[in-house]
């Protein structure tokens, strides 16, 4: 898409900063290569800063950090949620980082400028048992009892985002191997180990798989429609794991994600490393896999307080 009158964002910046703004779209599409609709959010966060700034005639060269509280502060006043103001800043640290690179400002406003505070959802999960009893719960005279047994063992043994479980094909499976090929966000790929639990329930799923008339075009895909033979979309899985999860009496907000959590949370109290668990969940950032790292804090607790030699109680001397 060129860069058009709706996106050239004039604002307080009146014409001559037109060209600016043309510059920036072209290196967040061409230099970032974001995408598309990216740029157009980036744009559109931009545009309440520059209306902001508008209202109190501030040219965008003239940007110092107390203009930027004030307008943070707005966004607040008018109810915006913080992980949203969050996206916004985001936004805007990448404008100011440009214009920097561009030498059209000589100091970032946002250098020291501090993110709202948006905390972190510590997610729900399911113990063994639990997974065990859900999985245990579905009827394996159904047509369908194979496959979902399969799709909640690949979930939980896998740590598979719903997305990523319903893309997976017949042609990233390395059974003999061991390991799974998976396309995860931006189109990046991973080998995940999977157990020979998950294998046995997906041969037993193979076996009905076969009997199915399979549309054209969906051959490779592992999870399919038993009636339709086309591949399993994402709301047709979350619709019957929390049907399965009420069937089996768990009464925890329940989906297909939650067996990632589940996942990952059993890992770390298994003693895996972090950056193992990272790799594959297909996490980019260490800090996105920290979110795990809450669950183990009981257990830390117990191993301080009967290992610390502060904690311990010594057998008195005789």
């Amino acid at each position: 898409m060129e860069y058009s009158e709706k996106t050239s964002h004039e604002g307080s910046t009146g014409d001559a900063s037109k060209p600016l703004f043309r510059r920036y779209y072209q290196y967040l599409r061409l230099e970032k290569g974001l995408s598309e609709n990216t740029v157009e959010a980036y744009m559109t966060d931009l545009q309440k800063l520059l209306d902001f700034l508008s209202a109190d005639g501030i040219g965008i060269r003239e940007v110092k950090e107390d203009d930027l509280h004030h307008f943070l502060a707005g966004l607040a006043d008018i109810g915006i949620h913080p992980r949203s103001m969050a996206r916004i800043l985001s936004g805007i640290r990448s404008f100011f980082r440009f214009l920097c690179l561009e030498k059209e400002i000589r100091q970032d406003p946002t250098e020291l400028l501090e993110s709202p505070n948006i905390g972190r959802h510590l997610p729900d999960i399911l113990t063994v048992e639990e997974i065990d009893r859900m999985i245990g719960t579905i009827d394996l005279s159904m047509p369908e009892g194979h496959r979902n047994r399969a799709i909640l063992e690949m979930l939980y043994s896998c740590g598979l985002r719903v997305s990523e479980l319903c893309a997976l094909r017949l042609s990233n499976l390395f059974l003999d191997e061991g390991f799974i090929r998976v396309t995860g966000k931006g189109s990046k790929e991973r080998l995940v180990p999977i157990s020979r639990r998950a294998i046995a329930e997906l041969h037993d799923w193979f076996y009905d798989r076969n009997a199915i008339r399979i549309k054209s075009g969906a051959e490779d895909f592992v999870f399919l429609s038993i009636r339709r033979g086309t591949p399993l979309s994402r709301i047709t899985v979350f619709y019957w794991v929390k049907e399965i999860a009420a069937e089996a009496g768990i009464t925890k907000s329940i989906s297909p994600h939650t067996f990632r959590h589940s996942f990952a949370t059993h890992l770390l109290e298994g003693g895996a490393n972090l950056r193992a668990i990272q790799a594959m969940l297909g996490h980019e950032s260490i800090s996105t896999t920290e979110i795990y790292t809450h669950v183990d804090r009981s257990r830390l607790r117990d191993e301080i307080l009967s290992h610390h030699p502060r904690n311990m109680r010594h057998e008195p001397s005789k």
